[in-house]
């Protein structure tokens, strides 16, 4: 089990550089071309512990282009911000590798 939790440990963190690398290209032409539609988005998380809600929303705000707003923990709830309108995959790719990890 300890095993299973370091892979997925290493998985997120390349997901969440790689993440971040790809949303910086994406702000940076969209900051020059001036394709920014701000939006708000809810998003369900499967996440239960808290610890976990916590860690995907701060790996949320340390993607650029989004800002995590809101952390409903009851209701397994993040509000999301964004500079364009994206789907839940594109918004949290790395829920899955945090599951594996702390869950």
């Amino acid at each position: 089990m300890f095993l299973v939790r370091i892979y997925y440990g290493i998985a997120y963190f390349v997901v969440l550089i790689f993440e971040i690398l790809k949303a910086e290209l994406d702000v940076a032409v969209r900051t020059v071309n001036g394709k920014v539609e701000p939006t708000v988005v809810e998003i369900p998380t499967v996440l239960k512990r808290p610890v976990s809600q916590a860690i995907l929303a701060n790996s949320i705000t340390l993607t650029p282009g989004t800002l995590s707003i809101d952390l409903d923990s009851e209701n397994q709830v993040l509000k999301v911000a964004t500079i364009y309108p994206r789907t839940v995959e594109e918004v949290i790719p790395f829920e899955p590798y945090i599951k594996g990890m702390l869950e």
